[in-house]
């Protein structure tokens, strides 16, 4: 069964980093955009970041611009999260999954959606 595979998570303080991997396990198009969402237990899952399927064109929620980086290596299937200067508010378990459609207006690149589900990683930031 074709899915995600994601790790790097774990418990650091505030101010530390992290930086999350997710791996295409079985077949997985290089064509996807990839998204990366977190959910914490009894809210709703949020979309995050998400990086197009040539990594040229990336998007991000508003609370971890400038903290959070997204970034690629198709050559590995591997798409990766840079977590800087991570928050209490950033605990949650984060997943990745593909994206099931795009859009891509004046620069404004956007991700909805997703496919190939993983089991996630948490992360907890914590003193």
């Amino acid at each position: 069964q074709a899915q995600f595979v994601e790790s790097g998570g774990g418990l650091v303080q505030p101010g530390g980093s992290l930086r999350l991997s997710c791996v295409a396990s079985g077949f997985i198009s290089d064509y996807y955009a990839i998204s990366w969402f977190r959910q914490v237990p009894g809210k709703e899952r949020e979309g995050i970041s998400c990086i197009s399927s040539e990594g040229d064109a990336t998007n991000y929620l508003d609370s971890v611009k400038g903290r959070f980086t997204i970034s690629r290596d198709n050559a590995k299937k591997t798409v990766y999260l840079q977590m800087n200067n991570l928050e209490p508010e950033d605990t949650a378990t984060y997943y990745c999954a593909a994206a099931q459609t795009v859009q891509n207006l004046g620069g404004n690149f956007k991700c909805f959606g997703g496919d190939y589900w993983g089991r996630g990683t948490q992360v907890t930031v914590s003193r």
